[in-house]
């Protein structure tokens, strides 16, 4: 099952969509939005799926599907808690700067709580006040959950998750150094985020959703050229229902919190840092990434940051090369 909200209000318009993203029918008369839904998840659902099944026979009013109507699917969430599930990620950026990459980094998820009062639609623009601030773009996999209990094991953390997604993570990199060294965490460095036009069932994505991983090709393409081609489901050290279950170890998760992965890196096949796509690699999801490899390798980063005018566009398609959740596709936009 696809869901997806409509630019409507505050919180959109909850539509259910179809397979191929072409069409979706209205779902108020269930949920007014998809936080509504998520609240009462355990009624909703059954009857999402059943309108669900009506607009795959299209026996229900039927509505193009336009993903830049779509607001983000929770254009205000109650939480944003993203990880960095892909260690790798985390191993190149220390090891640019000459620090030792703890080994606790293994086994305990690094987690930070973003911003999530406003998540950017997948056609909005990515607003950038300062291009010294060095804003990047940063590809990851999201996953909704509904209430999750204090304490809950990594087992049973799996079956809260209710909703698979992608996001662009927006990063300002020049202003990170600053607050961390105040021991304090990301806040200004941290902007508003944006969504994919869809979220998923789990359940929909087949094969490709298995051991609390999602499985595929995370698509990034920069000014129009292929970025990163890394796969979401390898080299990922800390699966979802690990980071569920490190998010609710001591609190409650309520209904509609989004978790992310964090940036999905891959190493290179011989173990070493990733190489670009135009060089025969899976390329990055982030422009820190190749900033950091060209540092390791040549003494200084050449890639420059986000500058007014650039595009960004990532999305995920499924084994037949059909898009799964729509694309994020932004214009870095000087405000």
């Amino acid at each position: 099952m696809k869901l997806a909200s409509m630019k409507q209000g505050r919180d959109g318009r909850l539509v259910v969509v179809s397979d191929d993203l072409a069409w979706c029918a209205d779902a108020t008369h269930i949920a007014p939005t998809l936080q509504a839904a998520l609240d009462n998840w355990g009624w909703a659902e059954g009857q999402l799926r059943l309108l669900a099944t009506d607009v795959a026979h299209e026996t229900v009013p039927l509505e193009r599907f336009h993903e830049r109507e779509a607001a983000a699917p929770l254009p205000r969430a109650y939480q944003w808690a993203d990880g960095s599930a892909y260690v790798n990620h985390v191993a190149l950026v220390r090891q640019a700067r000459g620090a030792e990459l703890p080994k606790s980094f293994w086994t305990d998820p690094l987690m930070y709580q973003g911003g999530s009062d406003e998540m950017l639609a997948p056609r909005d623009p990515i607003p950038l006040a300062d291009e010294a601030w060095g804003c990047d773009l940063e590809g990851e996999i999201v996953v909704v959950t509904d209430d999750v209990p204090r304490g809950v094991d990594r087992e049973a953390a799996l079956g809260h998750v209710k909703l698979v997604g992608l996001v662009n993570d927006v990063s300002l990199r020049n202003l990170i150094p600053a607050e961390l060294a105040k021991g304090f965490g990301f806040l200004q460095s941290k902007p508003a985020s944006a969504l994919s036009p869809v979220f998923v069932t789990p359940d929909a994505l087949g094969e490709a959703w298995r051991e609390g991983k999602l499985h595929g090709v995370l698509k990034v393409d920069l000014n129009g050229q292929p970025f990163g081609r890394a796969d979401a489901g390898e080299d990922m050290t800390f699966d979802f229902a690990t980071l569920v279950a490190h998010l609710a170890k001591t609190r409650k998760i309520g209904a509609g919190s989004i978790i992310g992965s964090g940036t999905v890196s891959n190493r290179d096949a011989d173990g070493g840092p990733g190489r670009p796509v135009d060089r025969g690699g899976r390329g990055y999801s982030c422009l820190a990434e190749v900033r950091t490899v060209e540092t390791i390798l040549d003494g200084k980063p050449a890639t420059p940051f986000l500058k007014a005018g650039d595009t960004v566009r990532i999305w995920m398609e499924d084994a037949h090369g059909h898009s799964i959740f729509g694309a994020i596709e932004q214009v870095v936009a000087a405000v």
